[in-house]
């Protein structure tokens, strides 16, 4: 059987459930991110013998950019409405 839009009622359906995906995404992107530059800054700090430095700094790096960006993207959201 084929899905096909049948009206408004679908398209708030719709809406309803993209901020939930959109706030899910978010919550991966902040994940990924975080264990990526932490990992990154594991792999400086062995490199130069700097523990915990880099691994600390890149992970907070990692969690202020994605939760400024998340930020930023809710204000644009909220100008176009």
């Amino acid at each position: 059987m084929l899905m096909r839009h049948t009206g408004e009622g679908d398209l708030r359906l719709y809406n309803r459930y993209t901020t939930i995906f959109i706030l899910s995404v978010w919550g991966f992107v902040i994940v990924i991110a975080s264990f990526l530059f932490l990992y990154a800054g594991y792999w400086i700090d062995l490199r130069l013998g700097t523990q915990p430095t880099f691994m600390l700094g890149l992970f907070l790096l990692a969690i202020f950019l994605s939760v400024g960006r998340f930020y930023w993207e809710a204000w644009q959201k909220r100008n176009v409405r």
